[in-house]
């Protein structure tokens, strides 16, 4: 990996995901929510989420591990149950921050800052596979350097539109549940429709990406489709609430 394909990587990693949370964050007419809890939510989604929900992913992964041989069963069941729950699970208890915690103060906040942790998970997690990318570019080492480059540029593109909406489209909506029991004080019972809600979304698109359905092509732009109606959805959400409130 060279200083170039270094910085490209970090540019690509990050600057979407942050554009996403400006661009959620601006969503609101009345009443925007202030940078610093934003920024607290996206720095918790990028760091102790991430760390929490590798943890927890290979806590589950033990039992499975032990009782199942077959590999693409276990590379399955991670890929479409656990890394959902997991990541759904450690990212909204960025709203449960004091910081956080005091500003929800209208319903849609909830959406707002569940989709910005979300967004900040989403950029560590592209800058994982990213690496991950580079330095197997000994793989590539038949193809021109130029056409290295234009797939990486190509496979961060893709994970900048796909990932970054998903894991904001997803999150907003437990973040959704956890402002709703917080401002209403009713236990955290009521969050799990909500909760349940964003590892069906999340699942669903890991299955879109991962399996062929009607082919690589089909799958790949189902997914996307399907991001780009689920953060309409959201932003659509989160525009009524913030007329109704105002």
């Amino acid at each position: 990996m060279n200083r170039i394909e270094f910085i490209l990587l970090i540019i690509m990693s990050f600057l979407p995901p942050v554009i996403f949370a400006i661009w959620i964050r601006n969503t609101e007419k009345y009443h925007r929510e202030r940078w610093k809890p934003i920024i607290l939510c996206f720095c918790w989604g990028a760091t102790i989420a991430v760390i929490a929900s590798i943890i927890l992913e290979m806590v589950l992964q033990i039992p499975l591990a032990v009782s199942v041989e077959d590999h693409n069963s276990i590379w399955f069941f991670m890929a479409v149950v656990v890394a959902p729950f997991a990541e759904e699970f450690t990212k909204p208890f960025a709203l449960r921050l004091k910081t956080v915690k005091k500003e929800l103060d209208e319903f849609e906040d909830g959406l707002i800052y569940g989709a910005v942790a979300g967004l900040g998970f989403s950029a560590t997690e592209n800058l994982l596979y990213g690496l991950s990318f580079l330095l197997r570019g000994q793989e590539f080492d038949s193809l021109p350097a130029g056409m290295f480059l234009l797939m990486f540029l190509m496979f961060m593109l893709i994970r900048s539109f796909g990932g970054c909406l998903l894991h904001a489209a997803a999150t907003a909506w437990t973040g959704y549940g956890v402002g709703k029991s917080i401002m209403n004080k009713t236990s955290v019972i009521r969050i799990l429709p909500f909760f349940i809600l964003a590892c069906f979304l999340h699942a669903f698109y890991n299955f879109l990406v991962t399996f062929e359905l009607n082919g690589v092509v089909v799958g790949f732009f189902t997914a996307m489709l399907f991001v780009a109606l689920s953060i309409h959805i959201v932003r659509k959400k989160i525009k009524t609430l913030d007329m109704l409130s105002r």
